[in-house]
């Protein structure tokens, strides 16, 4: 018989089928806990803890379809999202040994193994490329942030399944290192180059991001009813309703520059469709379509491949940050879900720190000032022209 004291309390612990019972006695003595013990397993050997009849946990395979219906639930609104899970779990599924691993079998030497193969596999652009580039370029290994999206999503998948009971235990998943975040800003010179470059729906679209910091499927989902060319009662530019999107922060209202509201008057002047942005057939421009403009543009003028159509978003926050905006109003505008978030956009230069420190000056400057005209002004009335003799007191 195991038993052994935490605090004040004895527990005991063995193994059984199995299965690892581990219970608090809740008893200070030890005779009384060895009995609590052996009428527990005496309990279990009878059938009357119910151990014996737990159903056998599913198989990842098995288990995957209970995820996803979980996540076609709670993400109804958002099939992105949906169509992202449900890619990242036929990543996992491919790996023979995880996919018919049960549930509670998988741990970290068994996810390890999975990292280790997965960070062999080709990237699947490479794959589609054609044979005459694949002769001079090679195949690309999958980079770092790839594999770390299949582990965030098996460790939800396993934290529901810890949720729902049908594991006792998650096991640790550790992310790859060197993930390259692409924080990529465009230069006002690279905006001119590229804006003069790109045709006009490229350039429409890349122009409205930047002065409005819209995600780019927000942006392609925007019709006519959404768009406010002339200001609302009070306020001083026209306006974008952003009714949903990436989270419920995602609705909002962001101001018009002068350059956004030409664009959009420019388009509203030849429009036929319901979209600010449609393709030939009338329906909403894809954003594949708009993505493979932006690579034919980028190449051409030999920009990196870390500018991506969402740097145009970051562009916007970045600049933001850099005209004065604190944190609190750049999460407003973009549709963060955190002030948290909105800090990651904010990339303050060297000028910028400078103009701060130059405001927080003027600002002590201009106190220091105002102090010393208001105790001047109070002098007079505060200081008596005689001064009155001491009083003496005797005790």
């Amino acid at each position: 018989m195991a038993i052994f004291k935490r605090g004040r309390t004895y527990w005991f612990h063995f193994w059984w089928k199995g299965e690892h019972v581990q219970r608090s006695t809740r008893q200070g003595n030890p005779r009384v806990a060895r009995t609590l013990e052996a009428t527990h397993r005496t309990a279990l050997a009878k059938g009357e803890a119910g151990i014996e009849d737990r159903k056998p946990t599913p198989t990842l395979k098995d288990f995957s379809q209970r995820f996803i219906d979980y996540v076609q639930t709670r993400s109804a609104e958002k099939p992105k999202t949906v169509e992202f899970y449900a890619q990242q779990m036929a990543r996992l599924l491919e790996f023979e040994r995880l996919a018919t691993a049960r549930v509670d079998a998988i741990d970290e030497s068994l996810i390890e193994k999975f990292v280790q193969w997965r960070s062999q596999q080709t990237s699947r652009a490479g794959a589609n490329r054609s044979p005459k580039k694949k002769k001079t370029s090679p195949q690309k290994t999958i980079s770092a942030g790839t594999v770390n999206r299949s582990l965030a999503t098996l460790r939800k998948l396993l934290r529901l399944a810890h949720e729902w009971r049908v594991i006792n235990r998650v096991p640790r998943i550790r992310l790859l290192p060197g993930e390259r975040n692409r924080e990529f800003i465009l230069s006002h010179a690279q905006e001119r180059l590229y804006l003069d470059m790109a045709p006009q729906s490229l350039k429409d679209v890349a122009t409205l991001v930047l002065d409005t910091g819209l995600r780019i499927g927000e942006g392609l989902a925007l019709d006519w009813l959404n768009v406010h060319l002339e200001p609302a009662s009070g306020a001083r530019f026209g306006y974008l309703h952003v009714r949903d999107g990436k989270s419920r922060f995602a609705r909002r209202n962001v101001p018009l520059t002068a350059r956004a509201r030409a664009v959009l008057e420019s388009r509203k002047a030849g429009s036929k469709t319901p979209w600010v942005f449609a393709e030939d057939s009338g329906g909403p421009m894809l954003n594949s379509s708009l993505d493979h403009l932006h690579k034919e543009r980028r190449e051409t003028l030999k920009m990196p491949t870390e500018f991506v159509l969402h740097s145009l978003r970051h562009t916007y926050g970045t600049r933001l940050g850099e005209a004065g905006a604190d944190a609190f109003s750049i999460m407003r505008l973009m549709g963060h879900s955190s002030v948290t978030v909105s800090q990651r956009y904010v990339h303050p230069t060297p000028e910028a720190l400078e103009r701060a420190v130059e405001r927080l000056e003027g600002l002590n400057q201009r106190a220091t000032k105002s102090l010393a005209e208001g105790a001047k002004r109070q002098l007079p009335a505060t200081i008596p022209a005689t001064v009155p003799e001491p009083v003496s007191v005797s005790y």
